[in-house]
């Protein structure tokens, strides 16, 4: 898939853990782990929301379209 959650990244960049971001978020850290695998197939808009509430940041910094060879 051509869509690559780049939450991994913005933890990083924040120094918070997995554990830390999953309960603010609201969601399990094994969601999270689905999410940063690039093995979820949907993201609730208000998931979406939450995650860029706690991440101070914007969609388009968790999502990013990488072109897939044809």
């Amino acid at each position: 898939m051509g869509i690559r959650v780049e939450i991994d990244v913005l933890l990083a960049a924040r120094g918070m853990s997995v554990g830390e971001f999953a309960e603010a978020v609201g969601i399990s850290p094994a969601n999270v782990a689905v999410l940063k695998n690039g093995r979820a197939k949907a993201v609730r808009f208000s998931t979406l929301e939450a995650i860029c509430r706690v991440l101070d940041c914007q969609p388009g910094d968790v999502l990013r379209f990488v072109p897939e060879p044809e």
